[in-house]
C-alpha cells in the first residue's frame, strides 16, 4: 500500500471502480500489454524500429478492438482526398455521394 501513498483520490474511489466493473488488478494491463505489444514485437526474426513498430501496435489495436474495417474505410477516403482533392467519392456500399474537401 505504499505506493498508494498521497494517492487519496485513487484509494477512496476504489470502491466505486469495483462497482463499475473497471479493471483494478495490474494484471489485467499486464495481460493486455503482453496480449497486444510483446507477444507481437518479440516474434522470432522481426526487427522494429519505433516508427514501424509503433504503425503496427496501432494495427494491431484496431484489429483486436473491432475498429479495424472503420479505420480502413475512413483511412481509404482521406487517400483518395489526398490523391484527388475536390473529387466526390461515391460510397462503394451504395450511400450517397460524399464531397471530399481539402483541410481536414
Amino acid at each position: 500500500m505504499r505506493h498508494l501513498s498521497g494517492q487519496s483520490t485513487l484509494v477512496s474511489n476504489y470502491p466505486p471502480s469495483l462497482v463499475k466493473g473497471y479493471p483494478i488488478a495490474t494484471g489485467v494491463i499486464e495481460g493486455a500489454c503482453r496480449y497486444l505489444v510483446k507477444d507481437r514485437m518479440e516474434i522470432t526474426g522481426a526487427r522494429w524500429g519505433l516508427e514501424g513498430g509503433e504503425a503496427v501496435l496501432k494495427l494491431r489495436a484496431l484489429s483486436i478492438n473491432g475498429d479495424f474495417d472503420a479505420y480502413w474505410d475512413f483511412h481509404e477516403s482521406q487517400e483518395y482526398q489526398r490523391k484527388s482533392p475536390g473529387q466526390i467519392l461515391t460510397d462503394a456500399r451504395g450511400s450517397a455521394p460524399l464531397r471530399l474537401v481539402s483541410g481536414g
